[in-house]
């Protein structure tokens, strides 16, 4: 039983560690944009897709928009490429969301994450929506 104990309380801030630990930064998979969509119709969902979740549109090329997001005191911009084929995200920087490299491998505050997958939730759910309006 003290062996038992003694374990849990030398784990226990292993654990807490873990827990804490700021996980990888990884981008998100390219966004397959369905057939027959105009590269307007791409960057019109995209534009209501970040818009939705607060994000605002810094710039807008051809093909490439930047988009940020200030919640609280954090910020986060992240660059977007696409075609009529596809669209891809990436991080660019941010302020006050643990961003670091550690060992080479990129860590941020794990909101961050999830502010990037409700991004890609709602660009995919605003290019369904530009579908039903062919």
């Amino acid at each position: 039983m003290r062996f038992t104990k003694l374990r849990a309380l030398l784990l226990a801030p292993v654990l807490v560690l873990l827990i804490a630990a700021t996980p990888a930064l990884v981008n998100p998979p390219p966004i397959t944009v369905p057939a027959g969509l105009s590269e307007q119709a791409v960057a019109k969902a995209i534009r209501v897709g970040v818009a939705q979740r607060g994000w605002v549109l810094t710039r807008q090329d051809p093909g490439y928009v930047e988009a940020t997001l200030h919640l609280r005191t954090h910020m986060a911009r992240i660059g977007i490429t696409f075609d009529t084929q596809s669209i891809g995200i990436k991080y660019l920087e941010s302020e006050n969301l643990d961003y670091e490299v550690k060992k080479g491998v990129e860590r941020i505050h794990r909101n961050y994450l999830k502010w990037i997958d409700n991004v890609v939730q709602d660009i995919n759910v605003q290019l369904q929506v530009a579908v039903a309006e062919l």
